[in-house]
């Protein structure tokens, strides 16, 4: 087994800023020169997550009402008391949802729905530049 692996960093607005890395990690995988593996995309950033998504404007809307019902920002977490930062809420939506995703690859294409787009969610509070890496096993 080989593993390629690459690295990108992104600027994001935090407040569940969606990002769309589609082409970026398409690239990567275009990059690696394989016909059929698995690419799997992660995050080290413990506020944000990666998930497949269809990048329309009403379900960014419904996926932000979603999840501030599940995990509400304004509530008062013990972490918050601890540390003082405010995001919390921004640990627990990542914890829920996940750092990484791994996808398939055939014909040198990542195989998602024509209107799914891969895409990199920030729950923090802050903005910032983010770490993303990609690894295409094969």
């Amino acid at each position: 087994m080989t593993v390629y692996t690459e690295k990108f960093t992104i600027s994001s607005n935090g407040f569940d800023d969606l990002i769309d890395i589609t082409s970026k990690v398409q690239n990567i995988v275009l990059n690696a020169n394989v016909e059929n593996a698995i690419v799997n995309i992660s995050t080290a950033v413990s506020t944000a997550s990666i998930i497949t998504l269809e990048q329309q404007e009403g379900l960014a809307f419904d996926f932000a009402s979603i999840m501030e019902n599940i995990i509400p920002l304004n509530k008062i977490y013990k972490h918050d008391l601890s540390w003082h930062e405010g995001n919390a809420h921004a640990h627990l939506r990542a914890a829920l949802l996940g750092s990484n995703i791994t996808l398939s690859v055939i014909d040198k294409k990542i195989v998602i729905d024509k209107f799914q787009k891969i895409v990199f969610i920030d729950f923090d509070t802050k903005t910032g530049m983010r770490q993303i890496i990609v690894s295409v096993v094969y």
